[in-house]
C-alpha cells in the first residue's frame, strides 16, 4: 500500500508540470545537494528537481555530522525544508546510487545528474597496527553520537581506559574531543543519540590528547571551535611552552593569516592562565605538536586492543616556495599509553560504476563541477554529468562552503545549456521513470512527506526528556514511521 500511494504523489507531481521540463537529478540530500537544487530552481524555471539519497532522512551532513551542542548550526535545514516543499523539488529518501539504481540508468533518465554524495569513508596512516581494536576513524565516532543508522552498533568501548587519543587537529577533532569532555548534563539536553548518551555517561575517559604533525600556527582549527573547548568549565589544558616558539617562517605565516593568529593567540593564552598540574580527578585536554604516528601498540594477549602509540617527534622544513611548511620525522620516537584512538586525518568519497574517480584524491576529476572523462589523452567532459560538495573539491570547508560550490556547478550547468551542450527540448522520463524502475525494483524510497512523519515522532519522543529531538537511530524504525 505505500508503495502504491507513493507512486500515486510522484505521477501528480509530473502530470502538474510541463510536458518536457529539464530534469535534473541531485543524489545526494546534504548541504551540497540543497544548495545545487536550489539555485537551480531559481535560474531555471523549467527545472524539475529529484534529490536522492541512500538513508531514508535528508540534510546529511548537517544530520549525522554536526556536533549535538551546536543547534545554532543546524537551523540551515529550515532553508533546506522550504527547498524541498518546492512543488518543482521531490525528494527520494533510501535510494542508493550503484545498488537501487545505476549512475547508468540515472544518466538516462535526466538530461542532467548532479553527484554530491559527500564522503562516506576515510583516509587511512598506514602504519602498523591500524586495525587494532579500539582505533576508530573520528567520521565513525561521529556518525556514532549523531544516530547515523550504520553506526548505531559501532563496538566502543568509553569504559576500559581512561586516556583516549585524537590524531588531528582540525574542527571535526575538536567537536570529537568536546563530545568526550563536555560535562554530560549539558550533552543531555541536545539532540544527541540516546545509546551515546549512556555510553558518555558510564564514560571512563578523562584525559584526551590531540595530536598534530606540525605546530600550533599551523593548526587547523578554527578560532570559534578552538575557544569553545578551551571554555569548557572545570578543564585543565596542557600545551607544552616550548611548542609556542615562532621560526621565521612560522611568523610569515601568521602574518598572511588572521584565522591562524587568532588561533595561535588563543593557544597562547591557554598556556598561561593554566596552574602547572591538575587537580585530583580533573578532566585534561592536551595538545601536542610536532608528532606523528609511526605504529600503534598492543599487549601480547589475544584481546587484539590498542594500549598505545608510538610517535615520531618531528620538525617543520619549508615546502619549496609554496610558504608552506612541512612536518618531516626527526627519528626520535616516544610512546603515549591509551586505550582509544581516533584517527581524524580527513574524509573519503568513494566511487560509483562508470564514475571517474581520481582515487589518490578521493575526489572526482572536474573543472568548476564539470566531471572529467577518463579517457586516456583527452580532455573532454561528461556530457551531463557533474560534482558538488566534498565530491568536487575534496572534504574541506564549513557548511557554508557548500553554497559557494554549488553556485559553481549550477553556472557551468547554465553555461552549458545556453551553449546547446544539452538537449532539454527532448524528453526523458525523469521523476516518472524513477519511480516506475524503484517500483518495479520494490525500493521503498521515502518522500519528504514520510521525513515530516520522522520529523515529528522525533520532536515528540526529545520533549519527554527536554531535547530537541530523540533520533531514530534504526533502520527499519525509521522506514515504519516514514510509510505509517
Amino acid at each position: 500500500m505505500a508503495v502504491f500511494q507513493a507512486r500515486k504523489w510522484y505521477s501528480r507531481s509530473f502530470s502538474s508540470l510541463s510536458s518536457h521540463p529539464l530534469h535534473i537529478c541531485v543524489v545526494g540530500s546534504g548541504p551540497a545537494g540543497f544548495y545545487t537544487a536550489e539555485k537551480m530552481l531559481k535560474a531555471h524555471q523549467a527545472a524539475e528537481i529529484d534529490i536522492i539519497d541512500r538513508l531514508p532522512t535528508p540534510f546529511g551532513l548537517v544530520r549525522s555530522g554536526v556536533a549535538p551542542d551546536h543547534p545554532e548550526t543546524k537551523i540551515v535545514v529550515n532553508q533546506f525544508s522550504r527547498v524541498a516543499l518546492n512543488e518543482r523539488c521531490s525528494f527520494f529518501g533510501n535510494v542508493s546510487l550503484g545498488t537501487s539504481i545505476s549512475l547508468a540508468e540515472l544518466r538516462d533518465m535526466y538530461h542532467v545528474v548532479v553527484l554530491a554524495y559527500g564522503a562516506e569513508s576515510d583516509r587511512i596512516l598506514g602504519v602498523p597496527g591500524e586495525d587494532l581494536k579500539g582505533i576508530h576513524s573520528a567520521r565513525e565516532f561521529v556518525w556514532w553520537y549523531n544516530g547515523h543508522p550504520d553506526y548505531k552498533n559501532l563496538a566502543l568501548d568509553l569504559k576500559s581506559t581512561e586516556t583516549a587519543v585524537i590524531l588531528g587537529q582540525g574542527n571535526v577533532a575538536l567537536d570529537v574531543a568536546r563530545v568526550l569532555l563536555r560535562p554530560k548534563r549539558e550533552l543531555a539536553i541536545t539532540d544527541i543519540a540516546n545509546h551515546a548518551l549512556v555510553s558518555l555517561e558510564e564514560s571512563c575517559i578523562r584525559k584526551v590528547y590531540l595530536v598534530g604533525r606540525r605546530g600550533p600556527v599551523q593548526a587547523a582549527c578554527t578560532a570559534k571551535e578552538l575557544r569553545e573547548i578551551l571554555g569548557i568549565k572545570d578543564l585543565y589544558i596542557h600545551i607544552q611552552e616550548a611548542d609556542l616558539l615562532k621560526s621565521p617562517a612560522d611568523e610569515e605565516e601568521l602574518k598572511n593569516s588572521r584565522i591562524q593568529r587568532r588561533v595561535y593567540e588563543l593557544l597562547s593564552k591557554a598556556v598561561t592562565s593554566q596552574p602547572s598540574q591538575p587537580r585530583s580527578g580533573q578532566r585534561e585536554l592536551h595538545f601536542v605538536f610536532f608528532r606523528r604516528p609511526d605504529k600503534f601498540l598492543h599487549s601480547d594477549n589475544i584481546s587484539g586492543n590498542v594500549t598505545g602509540v608510538c610517535y615520531e617527534k618531528t620538525i617543520l622544513k619549508e615546502n619549496g616556495g609554496s610558504g608552506k611548511q612541512s612536518a618531516v620525522g626527526t627519528g626520535q620516537f616516544e610512546d603515549l599509553e591509551c586505550g582509544l584512538v581516533l584517527k581524524s586525518i580527513g574524509y573519503k568519497s568513494v566511487p560509483v560504476n562508470g564514475l571517474p574517480f581520481d582515487n589518490h584524491k578521493g575526489m572526482v576529476p572536474n573543472i568548476r563541477g564539470r566531471v572529467l572523462s577518463d579517457v586516456p589523452g583527452e580532455h573532454t567532459f561528461e556530457k551531463g554529468l557533474y560534482v558538488a560538495g566534498w565530491l568536487k573539491r575534496g572534504p574541506t570547508g564549513i557548511i557554508a562552503t557548500n553554497l559557494y560550490c554549488a553556485e559553481e556547478t549550477v553556472a557551468s550547468i547554465s553555461e552549458d545549456l545556453e551553449q546547446g551542450l544539452l538537449t532539454p527540448s527532448f524528453p526523458k522520463p525523469g521523476r516518472e521513470g524513477l519511480g516506475q524502475l524503484l517500483d518495479s525494483r520494490n525500493v521503498r524510497f521515502v518522500p519528504f512527506s514520510g521525513w515530516e512523519k520522522i520529523d515529528v515522532k522525533e520532536k515528540a519522543d526529545g520533549s519527554l526528556r527536554n531535547k530537541p529531538r530523540e533520533k531514530i537511530v534504526s533502520w527499519q524504525e525509521l522506514l515504519k514511521v516514514a510509510n505509517e
